[in-house]
């Protein structure tokens, strides 16, 4: 999962064009809720719910262990928050590095993973790539941009809605499941899941924890690098069409066609 900037509040950039994430207020990416909906969701359909366990990761700064708790009070049984100043400024490739090696890390600890499930993309960078890297990385096949799944045992079945067409795809367990926003509204945590939330256990883990090199993650490393940024112009006054003397549509259409909208 992901803790990205809330859209809603003052999203800006730092002096080296990286997303500000530690100085704006930031939220579970919405499109990350989904995927920890249908994780709930297959762990209560399955043949041994109190067997299964839903564990919630993130990478972040120290603000980005509310997108676990969120999960937790959605329903996971655990949360893995991994944070450390030298991942700041990552790229895609950085961040499947260290995630793979998360997950790794909670399958020595924990137990292997039957399912790592993510979300079709972030709301802050769209990218969308995350869990295909993660699945090279892992070494596991991956069903993507899942709309509807379906799991019995260890096989899973999703269809994946296209422009043209709508295909349906199958897997064996162990894999790399991502859902999109179409896979049903993800549920709100309850009061009694709040309080529960915080007596759930939650690992916080350093880039030493898991192995990896500070010299492989950050911004020095990363395959892009953002080297402009422009404010949004201030919105401007809108303006108004009067049709007193019946040339109202005539200025219309000529203001829209002047700003090639028709």
């Amino acid at each position: 999962m992901k803790h990205v900037p809330d859209a809603t509040g003052d999203r800006r950039f730092e002096s080296d064009n990286t997303v500000d994430r530690v100085g704006v207020d930031g939220l579970l990416s919405e499109l990350d809720e989904y995927a920890v909906e249908q994780a709930l969701q297959i762990k209560e359909k399955s043949d041994s719910p109190e067997e299964t366990k839903v564990i919630a990761l993130t990478i972040g700064p120290e603000k980005a262990v509310d997108a676990v708790r969120k999960a937790l009070q959605m329903g996971a049984d655990e949360g893995v928050h991994v944070t450390d100043e030298a991942i700041a400024g990552s790229d895609y490739v950085a961040t499947s590095l260290v995630l793979a090696k998360a997950i790794e890390k909670i399958g020595q600890d924990k137990g292997a993973a039957d399912l790592v499930v993510c979300g079709m993309a972030s709301t802050d960078a769209s990218g969308s790539v995350v869990p295909a890297m993660l699945a090279e990385r892992l070494n596991l096949p991956q069903v993507t941009f899942a709309s509807v799944i379906e799991t019995q045992g260890d096989q899973v079945r999703i269809k994946r809605d296209g422009d043209t067409a709508t295909e349906v795809i199958g897997g064996t367990m162990p894999l790399v499941l991502s859902v999109t926003d179409q896979t049903g509204e993800a549920r709100y945590p309850s009061f009694k899941g709040i309080m529960a939330a915080k007596k759930k256990p939650l690992d916080t883990w350093s880039l030493g924890d898991l192995g990896v090199d500070s010299g492989e993650v950050g911004l020095s490393v990363a395959w892009t690098e953002v080297e402009d940024t422009t404010e949004r112009p201030p919105r401007t006054a809108g303006e108004i069409v009067k049709d007193e003397d019946g040339s109202g549509a005539t200025a219309l259409t000529d203001f829209l066609a002047a700003k090639k909208f028709i």
